[in-house]
C-alpha cells in the first residue's frame, strides 16, 4: 500500500472511531423517561416518620410511576392499618404521598352493659388502649361481643361502636350496648317420633320451654351449644330404650318475628326397637377365665337393648379386673346387629390393654380455689396406672366438695404413648353466704336467723360460720371453723362455740341455758370408713321451773358442768354425699362424761340409712337408729335425755310421746333413757317439670321412747310408756331458690290417748 492510501485509510478509521465514541457518549447521557420517580415526599404524617412510610411503599426513586405500580403502592399502605386515607400523585417527577393517620385509642369504654360485666367484655375484645384504631378491627370486636351475649341467651342484643375525637389524633372508643332481654324458647317440637310423646322427649333434653317458674333457671334460654348437647341426649335416651338405628336428622332453631324467642324443632328417625341376642364374655388374657366374669354382666339375652346397662356392665367388669390386679385390662363391648330379627348379639371382649399411666394432671377454671384443694380429692396421682373407674370416683369427690357448679374430669392424650394426661375442668360457684332467714317450723314456731358463712375460706377448702337464731323456743348464737385437711393431712379438725337459751315451758316446764365449746378431729380408716373424735365442755342451767311442774323436774333445777369425750365411727358407701340415690351409711357414736365437770354418764347411739333406686328418679330409703344413756352414779338430768316427735317422729309433737307426769299442772314430758326409731321413705317425681325441684314422698315412721330412771320415778305417780308409736303420711319437698321447704301430713296409727299429736309438719327457710 502506498503512503497516500495508508494515510487515507487511517483518516477513515479515525473518523469512524470518533463517530462511534460520540454515539456511545450520546447514549450514556440520554434524558430519563418523563414518568420516572425523581423524589418521594410524604405529607400528612403526625406520629410516624417518613422512613416508616417509605418502608411500606412498593415503589422507589428511579422507578417508572406506572398506574399498576402506584396502585400496588396504594394497597400496601392501606394494608398496614395505619392510615384512614391515602392518596398518591405526581408533582413533576416527585411522587407525593398524602396520608391521613388512623387515630390512637386513648380509652375503651362500655355503656349499657348490666348482664355482662366490664371485666368479661374486656377479655373478649382485642382492641386495646394505645393501639391504632381501625374500623375492621372494631367491627370484629363488635361481633365478638354479640357472640358473648348470644351465648348467654341474649340474641336481641345490639352493639354500636362510637368514637370521641380528642386532640393529638386520639380517640375514645365507646361500645354502646343494648342488651335486650334473654331470648327464650317458646316451643320445642319433635317430628318423626312415634313411640315417645313430645313431652317424654322434652324431659330427655336439657333445654326447656320458657315458663314463669323457671325465673331462676337458664335452661329455658336458647343456647346453640346446648342444642348440640340435646342431640346427644336424645341419642342416649333412644339407645337406652333399645332403638339402635335412631338418629337425629336435624335440629333447627328459628327466631320469632319479634326476636324475643325461638321455635326449636327436632326431626328424628326412630327405627325399630332391638333386644339383646346372645351375650358372651371373651377373655384374651392368658389365665383369666371368661366364665368368672359373667356375674358382672348386667345385660341378658331377650332383654330390651339398653346402652346404660352396657356401660354399667363395662364399669363393673373393669372394677373386677382391677381387683384381680389386671390394672391395664380393657373391656370392649362388640355388638353384632341383626336387622331381620331386631336383635343385637353382644360380646364383651377383655384384652390386656397397653400399659398406660397417668401423666400430668391439669386443673383449670379455679380462679379462687387453690389447686391442692382439688388435687387432694383425686384418687389417681401422677404415674399411677390409669383407671377409668378411679377417674369417675375422683370427679364425684370433687363435686361433693360443693364448691363448683360443674366438674368434668377427662383423660387426654399425653406426650408419650404410655401416658394419659388428666384434665380437671371446674366451674366455680359462690361459696360464701350472708343470710337473713325467716320462716316457720311446726316444732319451733316462727323463727328468724342470721348467718355469715364461707365454705371455701380463702380458697383453701376451709369452712367458717357465724350464726344466730331466734324462734319461739330457742335463742342461739354459734360460730364454727373446720379445716378438712388439717396440717395438710387427711385430718378434719374443727372447733365450735355456742350459747343457747331454750324455752321448754310448754314441753316440760323449764328453761334451759347452755354455753360451751367442742373440739373435733376426723380421719379416714379406709376408703369407706371414717372416725371422728371430739371433746366438749359446756355449762348448763335448768331454770324458771314453776311450782306446778313435775317433782322430778323441780328437783333438777340449778347449774351443772359437763366435760365429755366422744367418737363416731362412720361407714359410707353412698354414691353421692349431696344427693344420694344408692348405697348405705351407718354410724356408731359413743360419748362419756366425767373427765372433769359435775356430770357423769355414758351414751351410745347407732344408726344407718340405705338408699335404693326403685326406678328412674324413684328412690326408696330406709333409716333406723337407736340410743341409750346410762347415769354413772346418780341419775340422768332431763336435758340429757332423749325426746321423740316433730322431725324425728312425724304425726307427734316434739316430746309428744313417752313417759309423762300426769299429776303435774302441765302434764310434763319426762323424756327417756333409751329410744329406737325407723323411717321408710319413697321419693318420687311429680307431674310438674323436674327443674321446679318439687318431689313427692310417701313415708312411715315408727319408734318408742324408753322410760326414765326407775330410781327417780320410784314412789311418783308417773305414766310410763315405752310402747311402739307408728305413723304414716305423704309429703312434698321443694328445693326452692329461697331454701328448702317441706310439707308433710302424717296420720298417727299406734298411739296413746295422752300423746300430743301433730298431723301437719311444715318447715320453711327463706334467704333474701
Amino acid at each position: 500500500m502506498s503512503g497516500s492510501k495508508a494515510r487515507c485509510l487511517r483518516a477513515v478509521l479515525g473518523c469512524g472511531f470518533l463517530l462511534c465514541l460520540g454515539a456511545g457518549r450520546a447514549g450514556a447521557f440520554m434524558p430519563p423517561p418523563a414518568n420516572s420517580i425523581g423524589d418521594i415526599r410524604v405529607e400528612g404524617i403526625q406520629r410516624l416518620e417518613p422512613e416508616t412510610v417509605f418502608s411500606y411503599l412498593s415503589v422507589a426513586k428511579g422507578e417508572e410511576a406506572t398506574p399498576e405500580k402506584l396502585d400496588a403502592a396504594l394497597k400496601s399502605l392501606y394494608a398496614t392499618g395505619l392510615f384512614s386515607d391515602v392518596a398518591l400523585e405526581m408533582d413533576g417527577r416527585t411522587l407525593v404521598v398524602k396520608v391521613e393517620e388512623n387515630p390512637v385509642i386513648n380509652r375503651i369504654a362500655f355503656e349499657g352493659n348490666e348482664a355482662v360485666s366490664k371485666e368479661d367484655l374486656e377479655k373478649e375484645v382485642q382492641v386495646k388502649t394505645r393501639m391504632v384504631y381501625t374500623l375492621p378491627r372494631v367491627e370484629r370486636d363488635v361481633q365478638r361481643i354479640l357472640d358473648l351475649y348470644r351465648r348467654s341467651g341474649r340474641f336481641a342484643a345490639t352493639v354500636e361502636p362510637k368514637i370521641v375525637k380528642l386532640e393529638q389524633n386520639r380517640v375514645d372508643l365507646v361500645f354502646e350496648i343494648v342488651e335486650g332481654s334473654r331470648t327464650g324458647v317458646r316451643n320445642i317440637a319433635f317430628v318423626g317420633n312415634e313411640h315417645f310423646s313430645d313431652g317424654s322427649l322434652r324431659e330427655a333434653i336439657s333445654t326447656r320451654e320458657t315458663a314463669w317458674w323457671r325465673v331462676f333457671s337458664s335452661s329455658d334460654y336458647y343456647d346453640p351449644d346446648r342444642l348440640n348437647y340435646d342431640k346427644e341426649l336424645l341419642r342416649r335416651f333412644y339407645l337406652s330404650e333399645g332403638y339402635v338405628d335412631f338418629r337425629v336428622v336435624s335440629a333447627v332453631a328459628e327466631l320469632t318475628p319479634d326476636r324475643n324467642d325461638f321455635f326449636i324443632t327436632f326431626s328424628v328417625e326412630e327405627g325399630p326397637r332391638y333386644k339383646f341376642g346372645k351375650v358372651t364374655v371373651t377373655s384374651e388374657i392368658k389365665g383369666l377365665n371368661s366364665e368368672t366374669l359373667r356375674q358382672y354382666v348386667l345385660t341378658r339375652e331377650g332383654q330390651r337393648y339398653n346402652s346404660d346397662a352396657i356401660e354399667k356392665s363395662v364399669s363393673k367388669l373393669t372394677t373386677a379386673l382391677g381387683d384381680r390386679q389386671f390394672a391395664f385390662a380393657t373391656v370392649a363391648p362388640t355388638p353384632d346387629r341383626h336387622k331381620d330379627s331386631q336383635t343385637v348379639d353382644l360380646n364383651y371382649v377383655v384384652k390386656e390393654g397397653a400399659r398406660v399411666y397417668v401423666g400430668r394432671i391439669d386443673v383449670n377454671g379455679n380462679s379462687n380455689t387453690i389447686d391442692k384443694v382439688i388435687r387432694r380429692e383425686m384418687t389417681l396421682a401422677e404415674n399411677d396406672p390409669f383407671n377409668a373407674t378411679a377417674l369417675h370416683k375422683s370427679e364425684q369427690k370433687i363435686k361433693d366438695l360443693g364448691f363448683f357448679s360443674d366438674v368434668k374430669v377427662t383423660p387426654i392424650e399425653g406426650a408419650q404413648p404410655d401416658r394419659a394426661n388428666v384434665n380437671v375442668e371446674v366451674k366455680e360457684k359462690s361459696t360464701g353466704e350472708a343470710m337473713i332467714g325467716a320462716g316457720y317450723s311446726s316444732t319451733d314456731g316462727p323463727l328468724g336467723s342470721f348467718s355469715v358463712s364461707q365454705h371455701n375460706l380463702m380458697g383453701r377448702g376451709q369452712d367458717m360460720r357465724f350464726g344466730a337464731t331466734v324462734s319461739g323456743r330457742t335463742k342461739q348464737i354459734d360460730t364454727s371453723f373446720t379445716d378438712p385437711y388439717f396440717l395438710d393431712r387427711k385430718l378434719s379438725a374443727g372447733i365450735d362455740l355456742f350459747a343457747t337459751k331454750t324455752d321448754n315451758q310448754d314441753l316440760s316446764s323449764y328453761d334451759f341455758n347452755s354455753a360451751g365449746t367442742t373440739l373435733r378431729l376426723g380421719y379416714p380408716l379406709s376408703e369407706e370408713i371414717r372416725q371422728k373424735v371430739n371433746y366438749s365442755f359446756h355449762a348448763d342451767e335448768i331454770a324458771n321451773v314453776p311450782t306446778g311442774a313435775s317433782a322430778y323436774i323441780r328437783g333438777q333445777e340449778g347449774s351443772s358442768t359437763t366435760s365429755s369425750i366422744g367418737q363416731s365411727l362412720i361407714y359410707d358407701t353412698r354414691d353421692s354425699k349431696l344427693e344420694p340415690t344408692l348405697g348405705f351409711m351407718t354410724h356408731v357414736d359413743t360419748d362419756v362424761a366425767g373427765l372433769g365437770g359435775s356430770r357423769k354418764w355414758f351414751r351410745a347411739r347407732v344408726g344407718g340409712t340405705q338408699y335404693y333406686p326403685v326406678a328412674e328418679k324413684w328412690i326408696l330409703s330406709g333409716t333406723a337408729e337407736a340410743g341409750q344413756i346410762w347415769a354413772l352414779g346418780g341419775t340422768t338430768k332431763i336435758n340429757e335425755r332423749f325426746f321423740l316427735g316433730g322431725d324425728s317422729l312425724r304425726g307427734f309433737e316434739y316430746a309428744g310421746i313417752g313417759a309423762r307426769d300426769m299429776t303435774s299442772t302441765y302434764k310434763d314430758s319426762l323424756g327417756g333413757t333409751n329410744y329406737a326409731k325407723a323411717t321408710a321413705d319413697l321419693s318420687m317425681p311429680t307431674p310438674l317439670p323436674p327443674d321446679i325441684g318439687i318431689k313427692a314422698h310417701v313415708f312411715s315412721d315408727v319408734g318408742f321412747l324408753g322410760n326414765p330412771d326407775q330410781k327417780v320415778l320410784s314412789g311418783n305417780p308417773i305414766t310410763m310408756d315405752d310402747s311402739l308409736h307408728l305413723s304414716a303420711g305423704v309429703g312434698i319437698t321443694w328445693d326452692s331458690p329461697f331454701g328448702p321447704i317441706r310439707l308433710d301430713y302424717a296420720q298417727p296409727i299406734m298411739y296413746k290417748s295422752y300423746d300430743k299429736l301433730q298431723h301437719i309438719h311444715f318447715s320453711f327457710g327463706a334467704k333474701f
